[in-house]
Parts: structure tokens; C-alpha cells; sequence
């Protein structure tokens, strides 16, 4: 099959036979982006930020401390920066000692301080109390938002939240939100007219030229990617173009992160965001402060930004360390589980001694390994609890499949809640002692009755398309590259090799934990001679797969195209999704 045939069976097969759509998809134009006014309460939000600026009001941006919230804090961060105006701080919420969400006790600190008007990034749509306390404290709370509203909203001076209205986007991050905040704040500026004089700083009008929120869009777009959210619609063009701002960084903390990770800029895909930066601003939160991860990507600083990314590439390493030792001890207890009977349509597990900050990282690999909805619970102080009055508090993080919305689930039991929130796949919960073992119980209770009609089948690995080992060439690798960036809405392909022959397997990595094949057709001579076809999977051995490798055997592959530039050493292969028999 030639690239360009490879492309459009692709295209049609997802829906982009038209070739007005398939130009729309593959070449998406920034400024078909939405009018960002046609957001819920996004008039009253820009001209309450102008009247603070005008009148100089401290304000404070107030963000989740994860690697949508904090791009997005950075994107405000950098608005003010950009227009002079300095008095406004930057607040992001400790994991471990204050947990999600928007916190009363933070509020009266900010309030303290003279802050007048708050702004948080990717969380308070469902903080009620909370900012009724923060309005009983004089502030004025603009709540900017993408997760999902409860029945009752907070009673915010404004919401911003695209799922308010009739926005006609939904799905964006965070960041995304924050972004689409900035558009509008340029929106109401006019055009720059000439520079402004060396040494002065000029309006907030004159320094807000239309078309330079477009450099923030390595912010959005590395939100995006790390949020999950599905790349279609906006997504798909702020992922896009962000790729390309991404390349171009003069951030130097994101440049330091990038060399610390051994990425080629030059040949920078979403993987390298998602899989190696994502995890090191992650692991700020997860292992110390998320400040860390913050001064990272908002610093200016070539070395403070070396010293960073450095520090926090540490820390991520520790990270992997305890989530190993984790998996080995839900694997024991899901094992006894399933040896009684005992699995169920909902998964609890948890301990004590399971660090917080890392719940999220193992309720996603359960999930994913298990093929059932999971609820993880642990300890924010492993080694004492966290005292409260109605007993010490246990902290969670859930990761659904698709089969339930996780945050209507734990609604349904708010009662055995001390809080929670989160969207349809992800969430955190907070709740004591007494309560976190009957959660599994009532869950499971509920499941029955508000689940979706979806099947758990769906599940099921299927192939786009067959391909022979012949077609694995960096021509047909370019032609996929044209659908990127790759994400939930508009996955990787995944391709059927059959009646291949393993020629070998071998385990690879510092503890042999990754996986290598080379697969031949039944003529050998098909790559002219240059040898067999190689596949990777990584944490991956000789029985990970529907069928077991055997050297030898002839088998059905399935996977990805995968391009690997390591130290200018350019390497093509096909990453395993499953192996067939």
C-alpha cells in the first residue's frame, strides 16, 4: 500500500471523505477557533479583570496543582507579566497537606494578604461552601473551569466554564479555558500601533497586541495533551498549533526539561509531552510542592531553569520507585480477590501506608489492567493520618472505563464523602475511616443503577487496518504523522500484521523491563536485506500479551508506527498493542 493510499483509507475511515473536512482535520486554522465571548459569563469576567487593573486590586490566580492547572496559571502569570501590571500573585493548593480544590483556609490567607479578586484555573466548580466563605470575606471569586457542574453552583462573582451555555466546545482543559480567557481579554484591546517606547510600559492596550496570546499556546496545547480531553473540535487546534509553539519554547525551564529528557525538539511528538514532561511537572505535586513544577515553566532564568528541571526530574524518579513498589502490593491484594470471588463491578483498593500523591498514577494502571472502574485510597502523612475531627482522613483519586461517570458515582454516595469531584473518567475523593470501607459496597450498589448502557466488550482491541512488514517505512510513517497530534478523539492507528515469524524476543532496560521483538514475513528477503521488522513494548514481557511469544512462531501482530531519535540516532519500529496467535 503506497503512503498517500494509506492516508486516505484512514481519513475515510474516520469520518473525513469530504475534502472540505479532511483539509479542516489535517490543516486545521487557528482562526477558526470560537468567538471566546460566546462562553458563559465571559463579558462580566474580562471587564471585572480590566476594573481591577484599573484600580490596581491584588489579585490572585488560584490553580489545581496538576499539569492542567498549572499551564493554565502560567497563562495568566504571564497576561499580567506582559502588560506590567504587578500586583497579582500566584496560588496553587499543597497536595499533601491541603489536597483538591478550593480551600477556606487559603481564601483567608489571600483575604489577609489584600487580595481582592480571585481567579482560579481548573477547579472550583463545585467548591459552594467555599466560596460562599470567600464572599463572606470580601473577595470577588471568578471561577474559570472545565471540570463538570453539580446541580448546585457556587455562587462566584462569574463562571467561565464550557459547560455552562451553549458553548460549542465543551471539552476543553483547563488551560484551554484559561486561554480562551486571554483571547477575550485581547479581544477587547485594539491592535498594537507602533512599539511602545524603550523604557516605558504602556497600556494595558497598547501591550496586548491581537495574535500574541498565540505564544502561550505551548501552555494550552502541553495541557491539553497531558489532560486527556479529546483532540477534536478546538482541542485539535490548540494541540496543533501548540505542538508547533512547543518546538519554538523560549521558556527556558521547558527547554531544560526537554534536553534533561533527551527530546529532539526538531522532531518533537505528543508522546515525548505526555510520557516525559508531563510526568516531571506532575511529580512536583506528587513528591513535593507543585511550585516547583510552576517556577519551572514560568521562570525566565536560564539557570534557575536548569536547576529545576533538574530537580524535578529527581523527584519523578523517586516517583516511579514507590509507584512499583505500590502495583506489587494491589496486584497481591486484587490476586485474593479474584482466588474468593470477591472482584466486583467497582473496584476499592487502598492502604494507609499508600502515599496520596501517586493515587492517581496507580488507580489509572489498575483501571487499565483490570478493565473495571477503580477507586484507590491512601494516606496524605503515610506515617501518622491526617487528624480531623471525625477521624483521620483518607485522600483517593478514581479513573473510570467508560462504563460510568465517575463523578456522578460518588455523588450518588456523598453521604460517605467528606468531599470529591472530578469529570466523567477521572476524579479525587476525600473521606475518613469509618466510611472508606463501605464505598466498594454502596458503589457497586449504585453502579446498577445509573451505569451506562455501553458495554465493558467495547473494550476490546481492534485494528484499523491490515498492513504487510513491507509498508513499515518512513514514508508511510510521515503520511500518519499528517493525523497528529495522536490523543482520545483521534487515536494512533493501529495496524494487523499477519502471519508474521518471530524471529527473536528479548527483554531490554536497566532491569530488563521492556520488551523486543524482530518479526520476518515468510520470505526473508523483504527488506532487501536488511533484516526484520523491530517491535517494542514497554513493562512488557514474554506473557503480557492475549497470546504468549514464543521464538519461532508465527503470529498476529497488532500495533502502532513508533520513530525514535536518540542521541541523532533515527530508529523506526512498531510499538505492540496485542499479540494474536
Amino acid at each position: 500500500m503506497t503512503p498517500e493510499a494509506l492516508l486516505e483509507q484512514l481519513l475515510v475511515q474516520r469520518g473525513y471523505a469530504d475534502p472540505e473536512a479532511r483539509e479542516s482535520f489535517l490543516h486545521p486554522k487557528y482562526e477558526s477557533m470560537y468567538d471566546p465571548f460566546l462562553m458563559h459569563d465571559m463579558q462580566k469576567t474580562v471587564a471585572r479583570i480590566f476594573l481591577a487593573m484599573e484600580q490596581n486590586e491584588k489579585i490572585c490566580i488560584y490553580s489545581d496543582y496538576d499539569a492542567d492547572g498549572i499551564p493554565g496559571a502560567v497563562i495568566l502569570h504571564d497576561l499580567f507579566k506582559k502588560v506590567g501590571y504587578e500586583n497579582f500573585c500566584n496560588y496553587i493548593p499543597h497536595r499533601h497537606t491541603e489536597g483538591y480544590g478550593v480551600h477556606k483556609a487559603a481564601l483567608k490567607q489571600l483575604a489577609d494578604e489584600g487580595a481582592k479578586l480571585v481567579i482560579t484555573v481548573d477547579v472550583g466548580i463545585t467548591a459552594v461552601s467555599e466560596i460562599e466563605y470567600g464572599n463572606s470575606l470580601g473577595l470577588e471569586i471568578i471561577v474559570t473551569d472545565h471540570h463538570e457542574p453539580l446541580e448546585t453552583l457556587p455562587a462566584a462573582f462569574a463562571i467561565v466554564n464550557p459547560k455552562l451555555g451553549n458553548y460549542p466546545d465543551r471539552m476543553l482543559c483547563g488551560s484551554g479555558v484559561a486561554f480562551k480567557l486571554v483571547q477575550a481579554i485581547i479581544l477587547r484591546c485594539p491592535p498594537l500601533k507602533g512599539e511602545v517606547p524603550e523604557g516605558r510600559r504602556g497600556t494595558v492596550k497598547e501591550l496586548l497586541p491581537i495574535g500574541w496570546e498565540k505564544w502561550l499556546l505551548d501552555m494550552a496545547g502541553l495541557a491539553t495533551l497531558s489532560d486527556m480531553v479529546p483532540l477534536v473540535n478546538e482541542n485539535r487546534i490548540i494541540a496543533y498549533y501548540g505542538m508547533k509553539v512547543l518546538q519554538k519554547t523560549p521558556r527556558p525551564g521547558l527547554v531544560a526539561l526537554f534536553q534533561k529528557a533527551g527530546i529532539n525538539l526538531n522532531y518533537l511528538v505528543e508522546d515525548d509531552i505526555v510520557f516525559s514532561i508531563t510526568p516531571r511537572l506532575n511529580a512536583a505535586s506528587r513528591m513535593a510542592h507543585p511550585d516547583d513544577a510552576f517556577k519551572t515553566l514560568a521562570t525566565t532564568d536560564s539557570r534557575e531553569a536548569t536547576v529545576a528541571a533538574e530537580h524535578l526530574s529527581s523527584l519523578n524518579d523517586d516517583r516511579k520507585k514507590i509507584v512499583a513498589r505500590i502495583m506489587k502490593d494491589v496486584h497481591k491484594k486484587v490476586s485474593a480477590r479474584q482466588a474468593s470471588g470477591d472482584f466486583k463491578s467497582i473496584l476499592v483498593v487502598g492502604d494507609p501506608s499508600w502515599p496520596a500523591g501517586i493515587l492517581g498514577l496507580i488507580a489509572g494502571k489498575v483501571a487499565d489492567e483490570y478493565k473495571v472502574t477503580t477507586f484507590v485510597w491512601g494516606s496524605e502523612s503515610p506515617a501518622e493520618g491526617l487528624a480531623e475531627a471525625g477521624g483521620s482522613l483518607l485522600k483517593g483519586s478514581c479513573r473510570g472505563i467508560g462504563d460510568i461517570a465517575v463523578v456522578a458515582l460518588m455523588q450518588s454516595v456523598s453521604h460517605l464523602l467528606v468531599q470529591f469531584g472530578g469529570h466523567e473518567d477521572a476524579g479525587g475523593f476525600t473521606a475518613t475511616r469509618e466510611t472508606i470501607h463501605f464505598l466498594e459496597e454502596e458503589f457497586c450498589k449504585k453502579y446498577e443503577e445509573i451505569k451506562h448502557t455501553v458495554s465493558k466488550q467495547v473494550t476490546s482491541i481492534s485494528a484499523d487496518m491490515e498492513l504487510d512488514l513491507s509498508d513499515v517505512t518512513i514514508n508511510h510513517y510521515r503520511a500518519l504523522r499528517q493525523m497528529a497530534p495522536f490523543g482520545m478523539g483521534n487515536p494512533k492507528p493501529i495496524f494487523a500484521f499477519k502471519n508474521v515469524t518471530v524471529e527473536s524476543v528479548r527483554q531490554f532496560g536497566k532491569t530488563t523491563e521492556h520488551l523486543e521483538i524482530i518479526l520476518q514475513n515468510e520470505a526473508p528477503s523483504f527488506r532487501g536485506g536488511q533484516g526484520g521488522v523491530k517491535a517494542i513494548s514497554w513493562y512488557a514481557n514474554f506473557d503480557s500479551f492475549t497470546h504468549p511469544l514464543v521464538a519461532g512462531e508465527t503470529i498476529t501482530l497488532l500495533a502502532e508506527f513508533d520513530h525514535s531519535v536518540f542521541r541523532g540516532k533515527h530508529e523506526l519500529r512498531l510499538k505492540i498493542v496485542d499479540i494474536l496467535p
